[in-house]
């Protein structure tokens, strides 16, 4: 049991840096904004998607995109 904790805690590890996670979070805010009162029907969709995509990655530091192309922002 404990060495797929290990697994899984290093499969999320963190590999952005605050730059990117403040600039996910402000990308976050605005399509959030936009999705709940500008856009409508499937741009409001992919306005609020793009929000929850933005603010979990911002919020935990992970993108999995980075990891899996090997890239990290975090120093």
């Amino acid at each position: 049991m404990e060495l797929k904790i290990v697994k899984i805690k290093n499969m999320f590890k963190q590999n952005e840096g605050q730059l990117d996670k403040n600039i996910r979070l402000a990308i976050g805010l605005i399509a959030l904004l936009l999705g709940l009162f500008i856009f409508t029907d499937i741009l409001q969709i992919i306005a609020l998607a793009v929000a929850a995509l933005a603010f979990f990655t911002g919020l935990t530091g992970f993108c999995g995109l980075y990891k899996l192309l090997g890239i990290s922002t975090k120093k």
